[in-house]
């Protein structure tokens, strides 16, 4: 049992909401888990954190998503919205910078929760890991409940030995 809990790995909630099952995202490609495996959180806050140690490895230039690369390995994306790429960037203000180190709780980035929603869009924000050839395991905490932002634990996994 000690070896299991030195060897797994966890990722925090990137942002205070309602913890869903990736299957409630109102996108193929998330709900069939064709980009990758995790969760997606309903926010009732508006700044999306880092979820774990790692690199900020990019940032989409719409500020809609961003890519980390853990320093386990294991690479993650958290995409903030559906659809949202269509805003251009209006509505998102990026509050660090791709190709940076962050620790689990930097901001990332702000919304504006108001102008986003107003005009018709989801915040649902999808958060996968999305090189599962090097997981072993992966478990979600309890779906439909409420979260906070780098306090609660959502992605549980396991990374194969090499």
């Amino acid at each position: 049992m000690i070896n299991f809990l030195k060897r797994s790995f966890q990722l925090r909630a990137p942002v205070d909401g309602e913890i869903v099952d990736l299957s409630e995202v109102p996108d193929e490609i998330f709900a069939n888990k064709i980009a990758g495996d995790g969760v997606a959180i309903k926010p009732t806050g508006d700044t999306i954190v880092a979820p774990a140690n790692g690199m900020l490895s990019v940032i989409f230039n719409t500020n809609h998503a961003f890519g980390m690369v853990l320093e386990n390995g294991a690479e993650i994306m958290v995409h903030i919205g559906i659809d949202t790429v269509e805003l251009h960037g209006e509505g998102f203000e990026r509050l660090a910078q791709q190709g940076t180190k962050v620790k689990m709780g930097d901001p990332i980035i702000k919304v504006d929760r108001n102008f986003i929603e107003g005009r018709g869009y989801s915040l649902i924000t999808p958060m996968i890991i999305t090189n599962l050839d090097i997981i072993k395991y992966i478990e979600y905490s309890k779906l439909n409940s409420n979260v906070k932002s780098s306090k609660d634990p959502v992605i549980f996994y396991k990374i194969n030995k090499n």
